[in-house]
């Protein structure tokens, strides 16, 4: 199958909401409340708090779906104490139809070779228990499973507990 791998545009970002969507109405609907505006405002500003890669295919490629844009990997810089730069894949999603002709494993290459680029020491990211085809795929491609190796929990302040913690913050 043909298909492109390109950085996405702020034209993109209600499509990268659809799919966004989409991948979360699985298990997590509930969750996700971010909309296309949210996406735009940061991902396409001065200092953006992201960097996101889309995969399209040609219009002729895709008559049922009516979807040019099938696929996208949004990930952004972290800074490891132990290594340096690092970047983490928030999200990679393929459509369903779309899984298999090689679109999952072009956007997480690309994603490697962008921050290869940067220098970063890390490609990281996390993935749901219960996504044993995702932790498969990656582990296939030489991803190490640090919760299985080295005992890593990935912890989440939110809502009540992250205003809690930020107003136990000391005073100015």
């Amino acid at each position: 199958m043909n298909f492109r791998i390109r950085a996405a545009q702020r034209e993109d970002c209600r499509d990268i909401s659809r799919m966004i969507m989409l991948a979360v109405f699985e298990k997590m609907a509930e969750q996700a409340t971010l909309s296309h505006e949210d996406l735009e405002r940061d991902g396409f500003c001065t200092n953006p708090l992201f960097e996101c890669l889309v995969a399209e295919v040609p219009e002729e490629d895709d008559p049922k779906v009516g979807y040019k844009l099938v696929g996208y990997a949004l990930y952004f810089y972290t800074y490891s104490t132990w290594k340096g730069r690092c970047v983490y894949v928030e999200d990679l999603y393929v459509m369903p139809e779309f899984r298999g002709k090689g679109i999952g494993k072009g956007l997480i290459s690309k994603v490697a070779q962008v921050g290869k680029e940067r220098l970063c020491a890390r490609l990281q990211l996390s993935v749901l228990d219960w996504n044993t085809s995702s932790l498969n795929f990656y582990v296939a491609k030489g991803a190490q499973d640090l919760t299985a190796a080295e005992g890593w929990h990935f912890l989440r302040f939110d809502g009540g507990a992250l205003d809690k913690l930020a107003n136990e913050a000391p005073k100015d």
